[in-house]
């Protein structure tokens, strides 16, 4: 365990306020929760045994205000490389690597109707192009298609419209982020060309979520539910919006900033702290079976 000889907690917090500051999204928050932390280490609230046990309480801090879950220090077992977001690229590579690629199941139910699952993360782009392309391109001759997001818990903006372009069969703008940086708006539209062949937008196409369906996992099936493209049957999701970034602040924790926050065309807002609602609400556990009943159900009538 790392002890307080070697993480003196002031360091940590002073780097955490800085990058709050400067970053997140939202600068009056930032503003209270730079107060919050300094006044909680002058208490000596964070003069605790060691890194993990300072993450939790941090993190419980920083979250207190407005409840965005994006907004973490995270602890690693395994130090990490003070590079910008390599804490978060190196965990991810060990999962992109273990799951065939983001896709660790493609299967063909009764009546014709395939399911995809897609965990535990939508992986960068340059990455998962290749195993996410070749395994939606497999699913695309299923007559109903079912796309399961119950174990995935975010990833990279780019590969939800990745996703979303086999999914859909005209260019279609799936939602907007506003970023701090420079308060620049940036559209994120699917794409005109795929490799491989398209599920295309006529089909049935049903998303299951759980309550750990998170961050860019959920934009996925808000997208496409906002277009009434796709029907979600599960539970609600965690409600995480925002965009973020990763800094190492100690060779063992990882401040995560969100830098900005997603505006969907059709709704005007997203999904944060309300999490995705399902149009069937049903427990996690029954909506692989209750997703395929309605499939099976559509296709016959």
């Amino acid at each position: 365990m790392t002890t307080l000889t070697q993480l003196q907690p002031a360091p940590v917090i002073d780097e955490t306020v800085r990058l709050l500051t400067e970053q997140y999204v939202f600068p009056e928050v930032a503003g209270q929760l730079a107060v919050l932390l300094r006044r909680r280490l002058s208490e000596g609230a964070y003069d605790v045994d060691g890194a993990e046990e300072l993450a939790r309480l941090v993190t419980a801090d920083l979250q207190s205000l407005n409840g965005d879950r994006h907004l973490r220090l995270k602890h690693h077992a395994a130090p990490v490389s003070p590079k910008e977001g390599a804490a978060s690229l190196d965990a991810m590579r060990r999962d992109f690597d273990t799951s065939l690629g983001g896709a660790p199941r493609v299967e063909l139910l009764g009546g014709g109707v395939a399911v995809l699952e897609l965990a535990p993360m939508l992986f960068p782009l340059e990455w998962a192009a290749e195993p996410l392309s070749a395994a939606l391109t497999l699913a695309s001759r299923a007559r109903a298609l079912i796309v399961d997001l119950r174990g995935n818990r975010g990833g990279d903006p780019d590969t939800v419209a990745f996703v979303c372009s086999y999914l859909v069969d005209e260019r279609t703008h799936l939602n907007s982020m506003h970023w701090r940086d420079g308060e620049r708006r940036e559209q994120s539209w699917s794409l005109p060309h795929v490799p491989g062949a398209r599920f295309g937008g006529s089909k049935p196409l049903y998303l299951l979520s759980s309550d750990s369906t998170f961050s860019a996992a959920e934009e996925l099936a808000y997208d496409l539910q906002q277009l009434g493209r796709a029907v979600v049957v599960g539970e609600r999701t965690r409600g995480g919006a925002h965009p973020c970034k990763g800094w190492t602040v100690h060779p063992h924790l990882e401040a995560t900033v969100p830098v900005g926050r997603a505006v969907n065309p059709v709704s005007g807002a997203n999904w944060e702290g309300t999490g995705v609602q399902p149009d069937v609400p049903c427990a996690a556990a029954e909506a692989l079976d209750r997703a395929h009943a309605l499939a099976l159900a559509r296709l016959a009538g």
